[in-house]
C-alpha cells in the first residue's frame, strides 16, 4: 500500500508541475501526516506562546505552496522538502513581524552540532535565516542542503535522491556549509 501511495504522490506531484491546480489539494491528504510532524518538529524550537501552532504551520506553507509557482517536484521527499522550507519563511516571516528583539538579542546557535541544536528564539531564527540566505548567494546546493537536513530533517540518502548527487557530496558540503555558516554567526553575532 505504501507503494502504492508513493506513485500517487508522485504522479500528483507531476500533475501539478504541470500546471493542474487540483493536484496540490489531492496531494496534501496524503503527505499531511508527514508534514504535520514536520512542522511539530519546527514548533518544538519555537518560543511556548506562539501564536502558530503546528497544524497552523502546515496550513500557511500550504497556502504559500498554491500561490507560488511549482517547482520540478521529483519525489515525496523532495515535495516534502520544499514544504518544509515554506514552514521555515512562514516562522521567519512571523519572526520578523514580531520584531520583540534586537538584531541579535545576544544569542549564539552553536554550529558545530548544527543538525542537533533546536533554535530557540526569534533573533536566532533570524540570524541563521540571514545567514542561510547569503549562503545561498555563495552556494545555492550548500543553502538546500542545510534547509533539508535542519528544518526538513532529511537524510544525507533522501537529500542524494532528491539534489541528483552522490551521499559523498551531499556529506561534503553539509561539512563545508556548517563551517561556513558557523565563521558567519560568529561576525553577525557578538559575545
Amino acid at each position: 500500500m505504501a507503494e502504492d501511495q508513493s506513485v500517487q504522490v508522485t504522479q500528483l506531484l507531476r500533475r501539478w508541475t504541470q500546471g493542474d491546480e487540483q493536484a496540490l489539494p489531492a496531494l496534501l491528504p496524503l503527505v499531511y501526516k508527514e508534514l504535520r510532524k514536520i512542522a511539530h518538529y519546527h514548533m518544538q524550537s519555537e518560543r511556548s506562546d506562539h501564536s502558530l501552532q503546528s497544524t497552523a504551520l502546515v496550513h500557511e506553507a500550504y497556502i504559500r505552496l498554491l500561490g507560488g509557482q511549482p517547482a520540478g517536484l521529483q519525489n515525496r521527499a523532495h515535495f516534502v522538502a520544499i514544504a518544509s522550507r515554506a514552514m521555515r519563511q512562514v516562522l521567519v516571516d512571523y519572526a520578523r513581524n514580531r520584531n520583540a528583539l534586537k538584531r541579535d538579542g545576544g544569542f549564539r546557535i552553536d554550529l558545530e552540532n548544527l543538525d542537533n541544536i533546536p533554535v530557540t528564539g526569534n533573533a536566532e531564527l533570524q540570524c541563521l535565516d540571514h545567514a542561510l540566505e547569503e549562503l545561498s548567494r555563495l552556494d545555492d546546493r550548500q543553502a538546500r542542503i542545510v534547509e533539508m537536513k535542519f528544518f526538513g530533517g532529511l537524510s544525507s540518502p533522501e537529500i542524494s535522491a532528491v539534489l541528483g548527487i552522490s551521499r559523498a557530496t551531499v556529506d561534503r558540503d553539509w561539512a563545508i556549509a556548517k563551517v561556513w555558516l558557523h565563521r558567519q554567526m560568529s561576525r553577525t553575532v557578538s559575545p
